[in-house]
């Protein structure tokens, strides 16, 4: 099983392990683009895995910070008491990269910059590059790709823009 995601399609496929496309959904990655700088808001591009899930069982749009969940669910009304938070809700893949120097180690390290696959806000529009670096989902999809993919998963972040 992988993980591709496109950035010019704002796509995230989930392949088996013979190719066959087994889940498509909509995300958004970073407004910023791609990139692997700490600090960026940029996403990050090449290889990767799943090294954690977290947030199993939880309720839908359960609220995150720092990993842990708040005891939140998000709401209209929670949004506007808190304009500019940006909303980690109900499942999150942490992603690790795997090429030391370009997504790993050092002020490039995707894990120690907390780069997420996540649910956000259904407001939040999907295929539309908009997040911080994460990469975001609808909450119903992420439900869906936590329970389909183990951890350990590859992830392959195609900076697929320049393509024609």
């Amino acid at each position: 099983m992988q993980i591709n995601i496109s950035f010019k399609k704002q796509q995230l496929d989930v392949l088996g392990d013979d190719g066959a496309l087994l889940a498509s959904y909509a995300v958004s990655t970073a407004l910023n683009g791609p990139g692997e700088q700490k600090d960026s808001g940029c996403t990050p591009r090449g290889a990767h895995i799943v090294r954690a899930k977290i947030g199993a069982g939880a309720a839908p749009y359960t609220v995150f910070r720092g990993r842990r969940p708040t005891g939140e669910i998000w709401t209209p009304e929670l949004a506007a008491h808190y304009p500019g938070r940006d909303w980690i809700l109900t499942r999150i893949l942490w992603l690790s990269g795997c090429e030391p120097g370009f997504n790993r180690l050092g002020q490039v390290d995707s894990m120690q910059r907390y780069i997420y696959i996540h649910g956000t806000p259904d407001t939040e529009l999907m295929g539309v590059a908009a997040s911080h670096g994460c990469v975001r989902m609808r909450n119903t999809d992420v439900i869906a790709l936590f329970d389909l993919v183990p951890v350990g998963t590859p992830v392959w972040l195609e900076d697929d823009t320049a393509r024609d």
